[in-house]
């Protein structure tokens, strides 16, 4: 039974960085090279919206213009874990953050950026 986990939210000030990992818990070794995984994002009173993809292949996708240059995605396959990168926060980016992959979501991380 896979499960996601992610880990790494918090409270920081505007200008900040956070990392987010999801980890592909009870995972084979094969499951990132086989499954794309997704963040999304949930903004206070906002519908989840998708944000991030690394495919199988390592290539990696934002949908957000406001993300291009602060976000970057990696994975670790030994570690099954993949990383969301966040740099140069805004209050806007205040949301729970979800890893996603096929049917599995993880159980989301709050990031909130305020002063």
């Amino acid at each position: 039974q896979v499960q996601l986990v992610e880990s790494g939210g918090g409270l920081v000030q505007p200008g900040g960085s956070l990392r987010l990992s999801c980890t592909a818990s009870g995972a084979s070794g094969s499951f990132f090279r086989i499954n794309p995984i997704h963040w999304y994002r949930q903004r206070p009173g906002n519908q989840r919206e998708l944000i991030a993809t690394i495919t199988n292949e390592g290539n990696t996708r934002f949908y957000l213009d406001s993300m291009k240059g602060r976000f970057t995605i990696s994975r670790d396959i030994r570690k099954r874990t993949v990383y969301l990168q966040m740099n140069n926060l805004k209050p806007e980016d205040t949301a729970v953050y979800y890893c996603n992959s096929d049917q599995h979501w993880g159980q989301g991380t709050q990031v909130t950026v305020s002063s």
